[in-house]
């Protein structure tokens, strides 16, 4: 395995929901010199600064700014949230007289098969009285807590013949005995070091506890939760950190609540960048909307890769396949913000990093999800390219992608924000 991919997995293992990834990013950008500024309070920005904004928890923009002068932003997005299982308000729910059920709903579009038979746990936030204040905190139950257990075949013949999934009946996970009723916040308020009668909040989500790895005959795949959008949020992520200054100011996106249509304060869908920009432009005494017209964006978020098993659900030509490279995506109806020139930009930096490319459409009687790109630049109008890492079993609890293809990444994010994007009259400047 190499140093990259066990970085991210152990990103991945601890990062269960988009705050604990959020957060396990913070300590790497103070390390680094970043100083986190609140959207409560005034910014004084200087030149060479380094800064980074948390809305939510679960959020993040991370910039630097040039020591000289620049003509625009280069942005990249991606997202630190997954289907999961959400616990309800009342997280318990009896069975048979003998046993105690977590009572849960979807966030997201998940396949459920995969979350049957298999170790799971709790983690999110909490909300506590500390102090005589309301504070949150981020809680892991980090052991094997529920397990959401099959039907035998025995007692459904029809099981292998395609199964429809009830949430609020097949998909309840065991979680003890009968004895265990009322212990589902006990042991949240534990984990957060508080007593019972201090929780007042929560936001929790199961997890599945099996950790990512690298199989194949020659480990050229990797295997883990959340690959959908952790790895494009490690490898954007990575590529910022270490590139070295460019002609235009860095900047790194990461959202939460895509999965769910970005319409949230933290989501793409917000005034989260937006906002941002205004206020990074004006600290600087730039303007706003020259500013904006010089940017480029980058949303990364993973793409499906032509299956072994299924090949005639991926488009005749344009069908990624794993360690192939960044893949551009495509889509007359605008469900990617890919045209003609930002692809040209993306694939010509691309280029000169020696990164591959590849080019991803749904089949033409398929309709696919949307992403990033089109919601974002709906609030900052720049040109915007849809990229993302091929990948199997997408919004499966347990995802496949490509060993190789998160240090392609690395490389084409390090090199996008080193190049010197300049709109001209003429044209556009690399």
């Amino acid at each position: 395995m190499t140093e990259t991919n066990r970085k991210l997995l152990r990103f991945i293992d601890a990062s269960p929901t988009a705050w604990h990834a959020c957060a396990n990013l913070v300590p790497r950008l103070q390390e680094a010199g970043y100083r986190e500024l609140r959207e409560t309070e005034g910014w004084e920005l200087r030149l060479g600064g380094k800064y980074f904004i948390r809305r939510n928890g679960s959020s993040m923009i991370a910039f630097r700014v040039p020591e000289g002068k620049f003509p625009g932003f280069l942005m990249m997005a991606a997202h630190l949230d997954s289907p999961l299982f959400k616990l309800r308000g009342k997280p318990e729910s009896p069975s048979a007289g003998v046993y105690t059920r977590l009572s849960v709903e979807r966030y997201g579009s998940m396949l459920c098969a995969p979350w049957l038979d298999r170790p799971l746990s709790v983690a999110g936030r909490v909300t506590v009285r500390e102090g005589g204040k309301l504070v949150t905190k981020l809680v892991n139950i980090e052991r094997d807590l529920a397990l959401i257990p099959n039907l035998a075949i025995h007692m459904d013949r029809t099981a292998n013949d395609g199964k429809q999934y009830d949430i609020k009946v097949d998909m309840l996970p065991l979680f003890g005995s009968e004895k265990a009723a009322g212990r589902m916040e006990a042991i949240a308020a534990e984990a957060a070091g508080v007593g019972p009668e201090d929780l007042v909040s929560a936001d929790l989500y199961l997890y599945p506890r099996t950790p990512g790895v690298c199989f194949g005959a020659d480990e050229e795949y990797i295997a883990a939760p959340r690959l959908d959008d952790l790895q494009c949020a490690f490898g954007c992520f990575e590529g910022f950190l270490t590139a070295q200054p460019g002609g235009n100011a860095p900047l790194l996106c990461l959202f939460d609540n895509e999965e769910v249509g970005s319409t949230t304060k933290q989501g793409a869908n917000s005034d989260f960048l937006a906002d941002a920009l205004r206020r990074i432009c004006e600290a600087l005494g730039r303007d706003f909307y020259r500013s904006v017209s010089s940017s480029f964006m980058v949303s990364a978020d993973n793409a499906h890769a032509v299956h072994p098993n299924h090949p005639e659900y991926a488009d005749s030509q344009d069908r990624p396949v794993i360690n192939g490279g960044i893949v551009i995506k495509h889509h007359a109806n605008q469900k990617y913000a890919t045209d003609a020139v930002s692809e040209a930009v993306f694939a010509e930096i691309c280029c000169r990093a020696g990164v591959p490319v590849q080019h991803y459409s749904n089949r033409a009687d398929l309709l696919g999800g949307a992403t990033l790109g089109n919601i974002s630049t709906s609030h900052v109008s720049v040109d915007s390219v849809d990229i993302g890492l091929a990948q199997l079993a997408m919004h499966s609890c347990y995802e496949t992608a490509g060993a190789a293809d998160t240090d392609y990444l690395i490389r084409a994010a390090r090199a996008y924000y080193e190049s010197g994007f300049r709109r001209t009259a003429e044209g556009i400047e690399l």
